[in-house]
């Protein structure tokens, strides 16, 4: 089985910064792209950031220049840099792998986290 936890959402002024990281768990050999998706309310579900196991990215254009996506694939982890949030970023932010190889050559794709509530409010 693969865990994908999020960490480090929470309630943040317009203009200012969080950063939030997913941490995959299991017996896990390697992890394909990790990327962050954002659902706020009455909306779908929509890409934020995406990034390859050699580090290659992909931004949504409305957070191209201020949203930063890496990975530490030591940790397993996958961050995301939010810099000069906007009230319209607000929305439960969710970790996605597309494609994970565990031990005894088992393959899991496009698993999810739980989520993590990112809220941008004066």
């Amino acid at each position: 089985q693969v865990q994908l936890v999020e960490s480090g959402g929470g309630l943040v002024q317009p203009g200012g910064s969080l950063r939030i990281s997913c941490a995959a768990s299991g017996l896990i050999v390697s992890i394909g792209v990790m990327g962050w998706y954002r659902q706020a309310p009455g909306k779908q579900r929509e890409l934020v950031a995406s990034i390859t196991s050699s580090g290659g990215t992909n931004y949504a254009d409305s957070v191209k220049g201020r949203f930063t996506i890496f990975r530490d694939n030591g940790k397993r982890t996958v961050y995301l840099q939010m810099n000069s949030l906007k009230p319209e970023d607000t929305a439960v932010y969710y970790c996605n792998v597309d494609r994970v190889v565990l031990g005894w050559g088992r393959v899991r794709e496009d698993c999810w986290g739980q989520g993590t509530q990112v809220t941008v409010s004066s």
